[in-house]
């Protein structure tokens, strides 16, 4: 990662919540990244940051052997901030105990403020009660020396301490997430007054500091992009395009598994729009007959990813090669995985956009979003100027409707999957409901069953409908529709897509299942 003059710096030590930490911080215009507890000496001083949050946890601080705050961060001299877990691992190294609760503290709580906090300023005053979302079973029995309580809840005596002197601030509860409604506030306080940033982190000057830094990079290199069709490589590819011109070139492998008029749109915007030079590689023969007979969703995977990357590396080599290979990867992709219990083993969780390309190519990486979030993505995108139907497209498989028909993969099951999902998308954008929904999509099923229409008997597909909300995909649930939304569009799909006669609509959360169905 890049350094950042002003940034806050996340402790993790293993919460489901940690990139609700960052996320809070970065909307308050505040850069922030995330380092595994056991390696945040090192992300210290790399960063250099002007302020330290430490996260929840799964563990307790009374087991034998579980996370604790490297000691660099407490001589630091900055000010911290801990949340949940973090305040416990705070009392307990800096003097104060920490004992097993009677019952614990689960969801939704209300918390009465006892005294003044710069933590609070603009927010709560002394005396008033909020509402807050505690997840706990540990408690603080006992503060470290130069802490003061200033609010408490009936199951946490400690629910906001305080050391002004040193700039230290704990809570018990999860401030990172919506079920604590001014939660985001008290971050920026956090951030803003304690810390004191201004809050300038903005996509204009991202923009503008990644186009110096990717010309930096590049030099007089020419630079190849593999296009999706998704929001992430177009982002990256507009962005890299206004940094060096002409030196990129983006090659579009249409391997015949889009959704409706997609490939069409990316030609499109590329070619006409952006007039980024575009290699369009039309290659739905060559997939689908190696598709043919393949039923089992993984070998299906690895076939498209490998076919795309012997097609990509063709084409790369026709256009005479390139020094680098720009990927969409995004901060989630790289952000280290925790082993709360303190053992050294730490993964990456690793994201190629063409899987093993980098080093088949013997080429140098070039990941200008590899700092953001998805919604940062999408922020950006509307900065470079990018039409909402790709800045704000649901996200969309790599290899595409293949694993949305279950079953073998045929061009004509691809042709009746394409018009239904057409269908369904429109429906969701006439009604007003695209925004609200996380992902929505169709199913082919590999299930056929009779119907009747008009005097005759018909023996068809079924449909699954998937309609989906989250925030970052890890958990989901299915969206409500108004009432009479599902029995309109399963008639128009009924009506105008030959080969259906079924529609059905799927009301699983993730977990315990996938948002995809393969």
């Amino acid at each position: 990662m890049e350094h950042h003059a002003d940034s806050i710096l996340i402790v993790d030590f293993g919460s489901q919540v940690t990139q609700l930490i960052a996320r809070r911080v970065r909307e308050a215009g505040v850069y922030s990244e995330i380092a595994p507890f056991n390696s945040a000496a090192e992300a210290f001083a790399r960063m250099q940051p002007k302020g330290i949050i430490l996260s929840g946890s799964p563990a307790s601080v009374l087991d034998e052997g579980s996370p604790r705050v490297q000691q660099e961060i407490f001589d630091s001299g900055l000010p911290i901030l801990g949340i949940c877990y973090g305040q416990q691992v705070m009392m307990e190294q800096l003097g104060g105990t920490v004992q097993l609760g009677d019952s614990g503290e689960f969801g939704l709580a209300f918390i009465e403020i006892q005294d003044s906090c710069v933590l609070f300023d603009g927010l709560w005053a002394e005396g008033e009660s909020h509402q807050v979302w505690m997840s706990h079973g540990d408690k603080v029995t006992e503060l470290a020396p130069g802490f003061r309580p200033v609010a408490v809840s009936p199951g946490s005596p400690f629910a906001v301490v305080a050391d002004d002197a040193r700039r230290y601030y704990a809570t018990q509860f999860h401030m990172e997430v919506v079920h604590t409604p001014d939660g985001a506030r008290l971050l920026a306080n956090f951030v803003r007054h304690v810390c004191g940033l201004q809050g300038h982190w903005t996509m204009a000057e991202f923009r503008a500091a990644k186009i110096a830094e990717i010309r930096a990079q590049v030099g007089t290199g020419r630079v190849i992009c593999g296009l999706s069709g998704g929001v992430d490589s177009a982002v990256a590819a507009v962005l890299i395009h206004e940094a060096i011109g002409e030196q990129l070139t983006c090659v579009f492998v249409d391997h015949g598994l889009m959704r409706a008029k997609e490939a069409d749109q990316v030609v499109s915007l590329f070619r006409n729009h952006y007039n980024i030079p575009l290699v369009h590689v039309n290659a739905e023969t060559l997939f689908l007959n190696g598709l043919a007979g393949l039923t089992d969703p993984e070998a299906k995977r690895k076939f498209i990813g490998k076919t795309f990357i012997e097609v990509f590396e063709e084409e790369a080599k026709k256009i005479g090669g390139a020094d680098f290979l720009a990927q969409g990867t995004l901060y989630p992709d790289v952000i280290e995985s925790v082993s709360f219990t303190g053992g050294p083993s730490v993964t990456i969780k690793s994201h190629h956009n063409v899987g093993g390309l980098p080093e088949r190519m013997n080429m140098k990486l070039v990941e200008p979003l590899r700092e953001l979030f998805k919604d940062e993505v999408r922020a950006l995108g509307r900065e470079l100027g990018l039409p909402d139907i790709f800045v704000g497209r649901h996200p969309f498989p790599g290899p595409g409707l293949a694993i949305r028909i279950p079953g073998e993969v045929t061009k004509e099951r691809c042709d009746i999957l394409r018009k239904a999902d057409a269908i369904y998308l429109e429906e969701i954008r006439n009604a007003g409901l695209y925004d609200a929904i996380w992902q929505a999509f169709a199913v082919l099923l590999p299930v056929r069953t009779v119907g009747v229409m008009g005097d005759f008997r018909t023996y068809d597909y079924v449909l699954a409908l998937r309609a989906v909300t989250s925030t970052d995909g890890m958990t989901a649930v299915a969206f409500q529709f108004p009432g009479d939304f599902l029995p309109r569009v399963a008639t128009r799909i009924v009506n105008e897509v030959r080969g259906i006669n079924r529609v059905t609509y799927d009301y699983t959360s993730k977990p315990p299942g996938t948002i995809e169905w393969e």
